[in-house]
């Protein structure tokens, strides 16, 4: 069992940044891969960053690509997700989740609440 927690959302204006954390409880927490998605209103929850659970692979959207970076360490249970250059269209609510190295939902075992980004124009 892995709970999951999310934290560093906020309001920022386009061009900013904010760095996401997700703490995970459960010692299982190093065998999983960690992904990142974000679900903006009226839409479906999308794929943004996944890390393996090494932390030696990632993969990105392309929506994120260059401007986003995801980094875990293990030794303290916690994945994060550096954002810059944020854009308006970046607004939604970001989740954390463990499973497998996916991009899909369905892959992926444990989910957090959920952290409000919005970013102003």
């Amino acid at each position: 069992q892995v709970q999951l927690v999310e934290s560093g959302g906020g309001l920022v204006q386009a061009g900013g940044s904010l760095r996401l954390s997700c703490a995970a409880s459960g010692r299982t927490f190093s065998s999983y891969a960690m992904g990142w998605f974000r679900q903006a209103p009226g839409k479906e929850r999308e794929f943004v960053a996944v890390i393996s659970w090494s932390g030696s692979s990632t993969y990105y959207a392309d929506s994120v690509k260059g401007r986003f970076t995801i980094s875990r360490d293990n030794a303290k249970n916690t994945v994060f997700l550096q954002m810059n250059s944020l854009k308006p269209e970046d607004t939604a609510v970001y989740y954390c989740a463990a499973g497998g190295f996916a991009v899909v939902t369905t892959h992926y075992d444990y989910w957090g609440q959920g952290t409000q980004v919005t970013v102003s124009s």
